[in-house]
């Protein structure tokens, strides 16, 4: 049995590839910290986690002040147990973003250094239901593009191969998002699929009004109508709305997840690996949404989503949205449509040390 024996940190940051606005806010940037965990028999692992402008200073802190100082010692395969451990030594701060965001860091760290031990991809030691999953892509749907912009932009994401394409949603008048529409759906025609994004910003009666405006133009979901934690609001809408609902990424703990799946406040669930936890809680909710008869369709990460959504038997999409190109060597494949996950050992994660060490804004290392 080996142990912990070294915790390496680093935030890096990145800056998107392309503007992304949407009905509440802007990705200015994306904080990224980083842990590499090593045991005293050399074997390491690599995990990471994200935010979208903000609070990545205190994911870091929690990581190096709180959690990884834990971390020395344990046995390095006994995931649950670390994770049960690391959660309940912060539980005043938990269910929350930050806690979620540090523990997402050291889970996939874990996970990745179990495959890389046992010689697996991440894919297949989670359950290896599928050698592929349909792509969709975000990086063309953004709220700030004009309407030629955003049909261009479908039009391009077709001929590159996707299934489908998530234009986003919350213009002032709901006009402006039928005008919008109705040029993709002319543009792509109506085999390509079509996602919208309102980004939790809609009243209930709002998201009613907007569900009927966008109807006609077959929908494959609306995502987010509402704030996550107005899940009665959910469960209304849920009744009127003449598509499928789509909730997750906003949503930070099981519990909360089984109450709009035992409420029928959604059809989709799109929980984020790094805002749940990690792994190791994003696997019990996929097969949670399993039972219900729910698709998973992962929010961002895509280089990590791609090989969960693999590996369970309602994994439905993955979200074409490149994050972490600066950092790696590896690429996401996509294959007439479909997401490949990667077949070597691990995350299937390439990172490029030199450029993380070059890039950092902050590093810390424990030893045992």
């Amino acid at each position: 049995m080996s142990r912990i024996a070294g915790v390496e940190i680093y935030q890096v940051d990145l800056e998107p590839k392309v503007v992304r606005t949407d009905a509440i806010q802007a990705f200015v940037r994306q904080e990224t910290p980083i842990v590499r965990i090593t045991c005293d028999d050399g074997a390491q692992g690599v995990g990471y986690t994200y935010t979208i402008g903000t609070g990545g200073s205190s994911v870091f802190s929690l990581l190096r002040d709180h959690l990884a100082p834990r971390l020395l010692g344990q046995d390095a395969d006994r995931i649950e147990a670390v994770w049960k451990d690391l959660y309940f030594h912060t539980h005043a701060t938990a269910v929350g973003a930050i806690t979620s965001l540090a523990l997402a860091a050291i889970d996939t760290a874990l996970w990745d250094l179990r495959c890389r031990r046992a010689g697996l991809p991440l894919w297949r030691a989670a359950g290896g239901a599928h050698a592929r999953v349909p792509t969709y892509t975000t990086e063309g749907g953004w709220l700030q593009l004009s309407t030629p912009e955003l049909v261009g932009q479908a039009v391009e994401a077709k001929r590159a191969g996707f299934r489908g394409a998530k234009i986003k949603v919350g213009k002032p008048h709901v006009s402006e998002d039928v005008e919008r529409l109705a040029a993709v759906r002319a543009a792509v025609g109506g085999v390509f699929e079509l996602m919208v994004d309102a980004n939790q910003g809609f009243t209930v009666s709002e998201a009613i009004r907007r569900a009927h405006a966008y109807d006609p133009f077959g929908l494959a979901w609306l995502e987010e109508p509402l704030p996550a934690e107005d899940l009665g609001g959910h469960v209304e809408l849920a009744r009127e709305a003449p598509m499928p609902l789509a909730v997750g990424e906003s949503i930070y703990s099981i519990q909360h997840f089984r109450e709009y799946l035992e409420r029928d406040a959604c059809s989709i669930v799109q929980v984020d690996c790094a805002r749940i936890g990690g792994i190791t809680p994003w696997l019990k909710v996929a097969h949670l949404a399993e039972s219900f008869g729910v698709a998973v369709c992962p929010h961002f990460l895509m280089e990590l989503h791609v090989s969960l959504a693999a590996a369970v038997p309602n994994g439905a999409w993955v979200e074409y949205i490149p994050q972490l190109d600066e950092l790696t060597t590896s690429r996401l494949v996509v294959q007439d449509g479909c997401a490949v996950p990667p077949d070597t050992p691990g995350l299937g994660i390439d990172w490029d040390y030199a450029a993380i060490e070059r890039r950092a804004v902050a590093r810390a290392a424990l030893r045992r």
